[in-house]
């Protein structure tokens, strides 16, 4: 028995001289090889890929609403500010004071300190535009907008 030559009971076709490079585990204990489906995996990257882009955008867009509101603030504020400084006024205003910005029957405005409130009966403007508060920038920030004043 010691002539005769060893005769592997396993297959050749299953027995390599190098086993780590192997796609599967080559013993009990080895590191389980499971092959992965390369579309499925793409698709869940790319689905998450778009989740995360789409949250990304709608932050922007609300970012952008607003900015683009705060720009409208300010735009509205400017116009009232120049035609506050156009109208005619009896006195001087005072920084952080409310005042009453009216138009005339005939197309004037006014600045005034009096309320629509507080004119009674005689009410001698066409509408109150806007009850304006004068800020420490000398512009005015508009309190209400656009009032329609109704006589009683």
């Amino acid at each position: 028995m010691a002539n005769e030559a060893f005769v592997n009971p396993i297959s050749v076709d299953k027995v390599t001289d190098k086993p780590g490079l192997l796609e599967y585990a080559h013993s009990v204990g080895g590191a389980l090889i499971k092959p992965e489906d390369k579309g499925k995996m793409k698709g869940r990257a790319v689905t998450a890929m778009r989740e995360q882009t789409d949250l990304q955008l709608s932050q922007l867009y609300r970012q952008m609403q607003l900015l683009a509101e705060q720009a409208t603030a300010i735009r509205n504020r400017v116009e009232v500010s120049e035609r506050i400084y156009g109208a005619q006024m009896g006195f001087e205003p005072i920084v952080g004071h409310t005042y009453y910005f009216y138009e005339k029957k005939d197309g004037t405005d006014v600045l005034s300190m009096i309320a629509p409130n507080e004119w009674g009966r005689t009410y001698p403007f066409r509408r109150c535009v806007a009850t304006v508060r004068m800020m420490a920038d000398h512009t005015w920030d508009v309190v209400y907008h656009e009032t329609e004043f109704t006589e009683e």
